[in-house]
């Protein structure tokens, strides 16, 4: 048995010595492989800054175009006899609307409203433009029906919805019972057989309407005064000329030198045809005079149905109708900016101011609200 525990002891010892060596042939377990730290990525370099229009290039989207008509030459006379018929509501059928009514001067050639009211109240389907530089446009309404001063001035008189006189007859009557205004057209118009007309009381007005203009400070940035326009004045002057916006805003009263598509890219809601109804020709469908920028801080609601209220909405707007682009809040901010910076002095009150005007006779046709 002793022997038995013996044998047993070494079998024991045997296998222990066994088991040893074969854990120190094994080979040792591979280390962990080395963790991989990816290197960081170069930060994206930052967009180097547009390059600044030059001076010269950004005034030459506001010159006189290379063929200019030259407006007719007014005399003194003329311009005050003007200046009285714009502000002479007699010239309306119930004597309660003048050319002033809708072309408030004191408020920059507006009234405000989106379409203005006429005779009994009437509203018509577009918005009243103002009448300051008006005599830079190429044709006068929103649909250019009128190619000249003289002719928009004596539109609304004889229009139903406006101040709706039957006819010239009676505009006649109007103007030959007041002595005071026989002589003034005489002296305005010398050698007319017959100075009274309903043409030259509208050529006076035109005169008058002439004389319609406002200097601002963007007038001295056009003369070279850098220093005349802020950082943010320029950045937007700067986008709006990049953008494409000087395609149709150009000229010296940023605007009123062409007709263009109202929603070019995209269409824009409106059933208004626009200079089609003048022309009946395709291409003119939706087409509008492009209205002038001067003074547009002032000159609201905007776009020719006076549907936009705000300023910016109406840079968005025309960013995707016209040029289909968006701007964002800071381009938006930029482009309002320099807009404001086209808002101008308005003349003093030798032009604002209504005039005296002549005391009615019996002769003068008595006021009519039907």
């Amino acid at each position: 048995m002793s022997r038995n525990r013996l044998l047993l002891g070494v079998g024991l010892v045997s296998l222990g010595a066994f088991s040893s060596s074969c854990s120190k042939e094994s080979p040792p377990p591979a280390p962990p492989a080395p963790t991989v730290v990816a290197a960081p990525s170069p930060a994206a370099a930052p967009e180097p800054p547009k390059p600044k229009m030059s001076h010269e290039k950004l005034v030459s989207f506001f010159r006189l175009p290379a063929k200019t008509v030259k407006a007719p030459v007014d005399s003194a006379e003329q311009v005050s006899l003007g200046r009285m018929l714009f502000f002479e509501k007699r010239l309306s059928k119930n004597h309660d609307i003048s050319c002033n009514s809708c072309h408030d001067l004191d408020t920059f050639g507006v009234d405000g409203k989106a379409t203005s009211e006429g005779h009994k109240g009437q509203k018509g389907s577009r918005n009243a433009p103002t009448v300051f530089h008006a005599a830079g446009h190429v044709a006068q309404f929103w649909d250019g029906r009128a190619a000249t001063l003289e002719e928009q001035a004596e539109g609304p008189m004889m229009n139903p919805l406006e101040m709706a006189m039957p006819g010239e007859k009676r505009v006649l009557a109007t103007l030959n019972s007041m002595p005071e205004y026989v002589k003034r057209f005489q002296a305005a118009f010398p050698g007319n057989k017959k100075a009274v007309s309903v043409g030259n009381a509208a050529r006076a007005i035109a005169a008058f309407e002439r004389k319609l203009l406002t200097s601002a400070r963007f007038d001295k940035f056009l003369a070279g005064d850098e220093s005349a326009l802020t950082e943010q004045e320029r950045r937007g002057l700067e986008l709006f000329a990049s953008a494409g916006c000087t395609t149709c805003h150009n000229g010296p009263s940023v605007g009123g030198t062409s007709f263009q598509k109202l929603g070019l890219i995209e269409d824009f809601p409106t059933e208004d045809k626009g200079r089609y109804d003048v022309t009946k020709n395709e291409e003119d469908l939706h087409k509008f005079r492009v209205p002038t920028l001067r003074n547009v801080e002032k000159t609201g609601p905007w776009f020719h149905d006076g549907s936009v209220k705000e300023l910016p909405t109406a840079v968005r707007l025309m960013a995707k109708h016209q040029l289909g682009m968006s701007f964002t809040d800071a381009e938006v901010d930029d482009i309002v900016a320099f807009l404001k910076s086209l808002t101008g002095e308005l003349p003093g009150a030798d032009v604002l101011a209504a005039p005296e005007l002549p005391p009615s006779t019996r002769a003068t046709p008595k006021p009519d609200p039907t």
